[in-house]
């Protein structure tokens, strides 16, 4: 267990951030998801424009890279323009 003041609080807030964290890759994973699992080319235009809002906060907010969110972004374009 941590005993000094700043070690106290650093696990504190390691804590709160490892949280948000899942949080963010959570719905990251859950968008991507949501992209894969359309079968006409409307869902998959709709669920990729969300994917990709969400891709680019999460860039902004350097959660992921942002050649992490480009690749991404990339693979899913594809994926859409190739359904029916």
């Amino acid at each position: 267990m941590a005993q000094h003041k700043s070690a106290v609080k650093r696990v504190r807030s390691s804590t709160r951030r490892r949280m948000q964290n899942r949080h963010y890759k959570s719905m990251m994973k859950t968008a991507i998801q949501r992209v894969r699992s359309a079968t006409t080319k409307d869902q998959g235009q709709a669920a990729l424009l969300n994917a990709v809002s969400v891709l680019d906060s999460l860039a902004a907010k350097r959660i992921i890279h942002r050649n992490t969110a480009a690749n991404q972004k990339s693979k899913l374009t594809k994926f859409v323009n190739k359904l029916q």
